[in-house]
């Protein structure tokens, strides 16, 4: 029997239906503007972000982690944004909010913990990467990763009996979730990710990798960035953070291996170092979800 192309959902639908994160571009917009003045003071964006007392504290907490590594103890806001930076704090900021915003949503289509543990991951081993290659604003490879899924959870709250039919097809086909979702709906939740947070605004150099994360090479703009969060995702599957127990690692993209250009006896350094910081950062973030 043919599908109705008028009962097939667009990406456009499904982020305007996603009631649960009105509120954020709110918060992200005042925020820009505030450092985006050119009369404001390190203080006066620190007010922004210290109206969330829960914000606050669990970036006060990143602060002080492993993540950064700093040996003398950041006491407040404005110090954090003194040494980690005005625009690195705001994407930190915005992750932490992204992890609050979505609530209800039913465990068989997703498990939260397994999800956010996985993209916690993502965001460690993708900093990890950019810190081996001395990449600047090394923040943004740690938001893009841990963002990179959102897409999932758009459409775990718009369209829940669609994404039950996609997990039917995998489970009687196998197979791997974003060709399921490509085969049912014509799209899958890199590019759902992508128009949400094209709608609130956020940097192309975030949100172009996490629409190319499983197609690395049609970046335009930021490849080197989809690559790492390409080989970042697929590593954090091989380590045991997956979705479900059952989820199959993505292929890797040998174009965006070779573009990276890591030394492969390099990669269990990398893997190494980011193993303590996925869990401590894990518990820190999970008090948001």
């Amino acid at each position: 029997m043919s599908v109705n192309s008028a009962m097939i959902p667009t990406i456009e639908s499904i982020v305007d239906k996603t009631q649960a994160v009105y509120s954020l571009p709110l918060f992200y917009d005042r925020l820009n503007e505030k450092i985006n003045h050119p009369r404001s003071s390190l203080a006066d964006i620190g007010r922004v972000i210290s109206e969330d007392q829960g914000l606050t504290v669990r970036l006060l907490k990143l602060a002080n982690s492993p993540l950064f590594g700093y040996h003398s103890k950041i006491d407040s806001i404005t110090r954090a944004l003194t040494l980690i930076g005005t625009q690195q704090l705001r994407d930190l900021a915005l992750a932490v909010s992204v992890m609050g915003s979505f609530s209800g949503i039913p465990n068989e289509l997703i498990d939260m913990k397994s999800f956010w543990k996985h993209n916690i991951a993502c965001g460690i081993l993708s900093r990890s990467i950019a810190t081996f290659r001395r990449e600047v604003n090394q923040e943004r490879f740690f938001v893009a990763g841990m963002l990179h899924d959102v897409g999932i959870l758009v459409m775990c709250t718009a369209i829940p009996d669609a994404v039950r039919g996609i997990l039917l097809e995998r489970r009687q086909h196998g197979g791997l979730y974003y060709v399921s979702e490509q085969n049912s709906l014509g799209f899958g939740h890199g590019a759902v990710g992508n128009a949400l947070l094209a709608k609130w605004k956020i940097p192309l150099n975030i949100s172009e990798p996490i629409a190319c994360h499983h197609s690395p090479a049609s970046a335009l703009k930021y490849p080197l960035e989809a690559a790492t969060i390409h080989l970042a995702d697929i590593i954090s599957h091989t380590m045991g953070h997956s979705l479900t127990a059952d989820w199959r690692v993505p292929p890797l993209d040998n174009a965006a291996w070779d573009l990276l250009d890591i030394p492969v006896n390099q990669l269990d350094t990398i893997i190494r170092q980011s193993e303590t910081q996925i869990e401590e950062t894990a518990a820190i973030l999970s008090e948001a979800a």
